[in-house]
Formats: structure tokens, C-alpha cells, sequence
């Protein structure tokens, strides 16, 4: 694969996004749970969309975060769960949100001691077995 003829030149500002509009519109705007396009939709890393389309936000977050609560507890996980970040400029409100829901699910969470970024393979440990932990969650964009 060739590299974009753009490879290695300034952005244009076209290809910026307002990051306080991504984050005011992630809590503010509620997604319609009859309209299919605000419905949680999943790619193959997670959940896709964006908060400006009501696609992704803080309610999506929240509910999915539960449902990873419940399914914990069907299954009798009882071991920390880890949780990352990435670069993602919905990383960090996503990660807040999930964190709620986890704190308040009696959810033991475990977070990079450095506060860096986390993508999800570098959560992976050998020893979460499924008994111990369940899978690594990292809130972002395409969680």
C-alpha cells in the first residue's frame, strides 16, 4: 500500500475536530433508542460512532458498561477488571462514565499506575483467567 499523498504534511483544518464540541455533545445529546443510527453499533474492535451523530455517548457508555456489570456477575466473575485509554479525544469521558458504572456495581477496577494511555492488548495479562477477571475494557471512540 502506497502512503497518502498528504503523508508527513500539516493537517489542514479540515481534518481537525472541535474536541469541546465532541465532549459537550457526548453528554448532552440523548440518543432516540427507536432511531437504528443512535443505537449502540459494534465494529470489530467495540462500539462505533460519534457523539456529534448521537452515536456515542455518555447513556450508550453507561449501558453498555452495565451490561458488562451483569454479564460479570451471571457468569461469577469476581476478579478486578482492567480498564485503558487511548489517545481518543472521547477516551477519558467514556472512561469516567464506565468508571461510575463499575464503582457503583461493587466492580474492582484496575488502572494504569502511570495514567497513560491503554489500549486494550496492553491490558491483557496471561494470568486473567476468566475465574479472576474479565476482559480488559477500554472506553474510546470505537469501544
Amino acid at each position: 500500500m502506497a502512503p497518502d499523498s498528504r503523508a508527513g504534511t500539516p493537517a489542514q483544518p479540515s481534518d481537525t475536530v472541535d474536541v469541546a464540541h465532541l465532549v459537550t455533545a457526548y453528554f448532552d445529546l440523548e440518543p432516540d433508542p427507536d432511531n437504528v443510527d443512535q443505537q449502540v453499533a459494534f465494529g470489530t474492535s467495540g462500539h462505533r460512532g460519534s457523539s456529534l451523530s448521537t452515536s456515542f455517548n455518555e447513556v450508550h457508555i453507561a449501558a453498555t458498561t452495565r451490561a458488562i456489570c451483569d454479564y460479570r456477575k451471571e457468569q461469577g466473575y469476581d476478579g478486578p477488571l482492567f480498564i485503558g485509554r487511548d489517545t481518543h479525544a472521547l477516551s477519558e469521558p467514556a472512561r469516567a462514565t464506565a468508571l461510575e458504572v463499575l464503582v457503583a456495581n461493587d466492580v474492582t477496577v484496575l488502572v494504569d499506575d502511570r495514567d497513560g494511555f491503554t489500549p486494550t492488548p496492553r491490558c491483557r495479562t496471561p494470568s486473567s483467567a476468566p475465574t479472576r477477571a474479565s476482559s480488559p475494557v477500554s472506553p474510546t471512540a470505537s469501544w
